[in-house]
């Protein structure tokens, strides 16, 4: 068994398959109509758990602790840690924002959302958030760390200047968040 759950790939892969089951199970069948509708509100928030558990996850434990860990041990975060992290933030931030806009289009609430359509409104503010907080995920945070971990070329002051950068738009992302999801999980 430890080499089964050693094996994250295969974890997900089981995960997924029972999920997948229960689609199926006529327990579930006998109360819920099977639609892309509900797969794609299954997958939307899976995604979004990933996006914003590791957004709270930098934000609430790794910026706050980076400063306390010595010198030495630094690059274990840096070189190992983070840039995973990283990798399934930005993609997370991607397919949540993906799978929530065919999401909204199969509930024919897309254009009415992004428009503030009348009885929209709260759906959109949370489209809204969502995307500027994606753009800031694609277009600002990862960028800047790239520097800040060494993935492109830059000095000691670009460094310094591009984790602050990364930080505020971080801080940005996890104060959006707060109002984000009471939009997202107050529509229906």
């Amino acid at each position: 068994m430890d080499k089964f759950f050693g094996n994250l790939h295969a974890v997900l892969g089981a995960g997924f398959i029972l999920a997948i089951g229960i689609l199926f199970a006529p327990f579930y069948t006998d109360y819920v109509t099977l639609d892309a509708n509900h797969i794609f509100q299954w997958l939307h928030v899976f995604f979004g758990i990933v996006w914003i558990g590791l957004l709270y996850y930098f934000n609430f434990v790794q910026i706050p602790t980076m400063p306390a860990i010595p010198a030495e041990l630094k690059p274990g975060v840096t070189r190992y840690i983070a840039p995973k992290a990283l990798f399934f933030f930005r993609w997370a931030a991607l397919l949540t924002v993906l799978t929530g806009l065919i999401l909204a289009w199969l509930y024919d609430e897309l254009h009415e959302g992004l428009a503030f359509k009348p009885g929209y409104q709260l759906i959109g503010v949370g489209m809204w958030l969502a995307l500027v907080m994606a753009a800031n995920v694609w277009f600002v945070i990862w960028p800047n760390q790239k520097k800040v971990l060494g993935l492109v070329e830059a000095d000691d002051a670009a460094k310094a200047k591009a984790a602050k950068m990364a930080m505020m738009a971080s801080r940005l992302n996890v104060m959006l968040s707060i109002p984000m999801l009471l939009a997202m999980t107050n529509m229906h």
